[in-house]
């Protein structure tokens, strides 16, 4: 199912992980599949409230602990250029769905990154 918001449509998510070589695009492809597959959870099951778009956001957040292991195998790892690059996009999604008082630590508070 395509994203329908035009602004999460056109998002580049995790740009400046592509701009850096230490981060291996086909990681951080995985990555924005993740993000990608985030909205289009949002926009089908239209969370009501901050509770219910949290449990949206810990699951994907839940994506990403695995995906660590494909940047170790990679040479790579989620440090702090990524940590924020995928919080910010994180933050970006919820904000972007209507979700402007999400807290962003919240949103990835299941992470082990």
């Amino acid at each position: 199912m395509p994203i329908t918001n035009q602004q999460a449509a056109g998002h580049a998510f995790l740009r400046q992980l592509y701009v850096d070589s230490y981060y291996p695009d086909h990681v951080v492809d995985e990555g924005r599949r993740i993000l990608v597959r985030l909205c289009e959870r949002i926009e089908a099951e239209q969370p009501s409230d901050l509770a219910a778009l949290y449990v949206l956001t810990h699951a994907a957040t839940k994506e990403f602990n695995l995906l660590e292991t494909e940047f170790e195998a990679a040479g790579s790892e989620i440090e702090t250029v990524a940590r924020e690059e995928i919080a910010e996009d994180f933050w970006f999604v919820a904000s972007t769905y209507g979700f402007t008082d999400a807290d962003i630590e919240e949103l990835i508070g299941t992470r082990d990154w």
